[in-house]
């Protein structure tokens, strides 16, 4: 098949995705803007809330994966024209998001005493208290954001939760100035006013979102006479059974990167706010592979309810190549800027901290290296991720991402993440290597299943 069968597709690809690219962009803009106005502060502060977000980037992947079961699921019964049965998808996926929430914010209240027997920095341990009991707070309100956002994705209707997340974010980086600082008469709390700032802005956003969406005539009548405690068991197992192993292979990722900063911490503060500052990077480059993901999962979804094989297969390759050319244009950008990017995040004229602050721009600038290299796998499985979750195969994929980030990339980490060994960049060639494990099986998984539909309904 000639190229243009697959470039013709990019304006309608970019068309779906890009809301959803700015809207994700959103998210990982808040801890950005928190990063860098908390490292004006000073190293220790840096790493607490790298620290801090270690355990919410868990919780956070646990309740976004789920709620993505909604999008296949809204996309299927939209373009079958099924509205009952889109209405409960909506409804149940919902109520799923708000009890994963609390009890996720529970389970982070639990586990703060970890901090103390992880073998982190004291000083560290000590500023991320405070500030992980308010972020982990803001986790109910994110996660039902997120159910909204999925079903509204599910529909195509990808432009309001991106509105509603760039309203969040000026709320956000406005209270990050008055909190962190103490501008304007506002008490000085430092890190914990970044937490203040990211949980307010969190609930405005939730309720912006449902508010454009019941203005709106395509997505009125799914808000609207919701009956919520009229449920239906056999929905909450679909949701469920499609929920659980996204929310796992979301997991499975996650957790290695956050066994990053923990590995991190155990080679000292500066280490562990260089690893930061490079995990923040690459997590604004990810979430651009991330809305092609969405969009993958959408137009997938929408060919499988129609049983269009063939163009399923067409569509979904048309977003596999479109992710590779944005993940190529950001390995050239982490290449040509590694030395430089990092010094957005440390203040170079304090006088007191310089050597700190430079050895973290050293660190960092060398693990941007790595996240160079590993742009085009990681845009690859989590893309591939997209389609084979808008094909409704998610177990044999979880089972994938298990071997690819525990039994390939975490053994590489710990052996090569030691002192003695490469430290830090050590930690970062175990990510690289579980990367592109996952996206090699992965798209195998894919190539195979489409084939096999095709030849079925031939």
């Amino acid at each position: 098949m000639v190229l243009s069968q697959y470039t013709k597709e990019f304006k309608y690809n970019w068309k779906l995705a890009a809301p959803v690219m700015l809207g994700m962009l959103g998210h990982t803009f808040v801890s950005f803007v928190d990063n860098i106005m908390v490292g004006q502060l000073g190293t220790a502060e840096l790493a607490a809330v790298s620290l801090g977000n270690s355990f919410m980037f868990i919780a956070m992947s646990l309740g976004i994966g789920f709620s993505t079961a909604i999008t296949p699921l809204v996309a299927e019964t939209d373009s079958a024209k099924n509205f009952k049965e889109g209405k409960s998808v909506f409804k149940h996926g919902l109520v799923l998001c708000t009890v994963l929430g609390v009890l996720l914010f529970l389970l982070l209240l639990l586990a703060k005493p970890l901090l103390y027997v992880m073998k982190q920095p004291v000083e560290v341990v000590e500023l991320a208290i405070p500030y992980l009991d308010l972020v982990a707070f803001s986790l109910i309100p994110l996660i039902f954001f997120q159910g909204i956002k999925q079903f509204s994705d599910g529909l195509s209707l990808t432009k309001y939760p991106m509105y509603a997340t760039i309203l969040g974010n000026i709320v956000n980086v406005g209270l990050n100035y008055l909190l962190i600082f103490g501008k304007f008469g506002v008490p000085e709390l430092g890190i914990v006013g970044a937490a203040y700032g990211t949980l307010v802005s969190r609930f405005i956003m939730v309720g912006y979102l449902w508010w454009l969406l019941k203005g709106r005539e395509r997505s009125k009548a799914y808000l609207i006479d919701i009956k919520f405690f009229v449920l239906d068991t056999l929905m909450f197992k679909k949701i469920i059974n499609l929920g659980m192993p996204s929310a796992m292979q979301m997991f499975f990722e996650v957790a290695i990167f956050t066994a990053a900063i923990w590995l991190s911490g155990l080679l000292g503060k500066n280490p562990q706010a260089a690893n930061q500052i490079a995990l923040n990077l690459s997590t604004m480059t990810f979430m651009i592979a991330m809305g092609l993901s969405v969009a993958s999962m959408v137009r997938v979804g929408n060919k499988k309810g129609l049983h269009q094989y063939l163009e399923l297969r067409r569509i979904a390759f048309s977003l596999f190549l479109l992710g590779t050319i944005f993940a190529v244009i950001f390995c050239l950008i982490f290449l040509i800027f590694h030395d430089y990017l990092p010094r957005i995040y440390v203040d170079l004229d304090d006088a007191i901290n310089f050597n700190d602050n430079m050895e973290v721009v050293s660190i960092a600038s060398k693990l941007l290296i790595a996240a160079a290299i590993f742009q085009i796998s990681d845009s690859i499985q989590v893309v591939v991720l997209g389609a084979l979750r808008g094909l409704q195969d998610v177990k044999i994929p979880t089972l994938l991402t298990f071997i690819s980030y525990w039994l390939v990339g975490f053994p590489v980490s710990w052996y090569f993440g030691k002192e003695e060994a490469y430290g830090s960049f050590g930690i970062w060639l175990g990510l690289l290597a579980g990367l592109t494990s996952a996206s090699v099986l992965l798209f195998i998984r894919f190539n195979y299943l489409t084939k096999k539909l095709i030849n079925e309904n031939v």
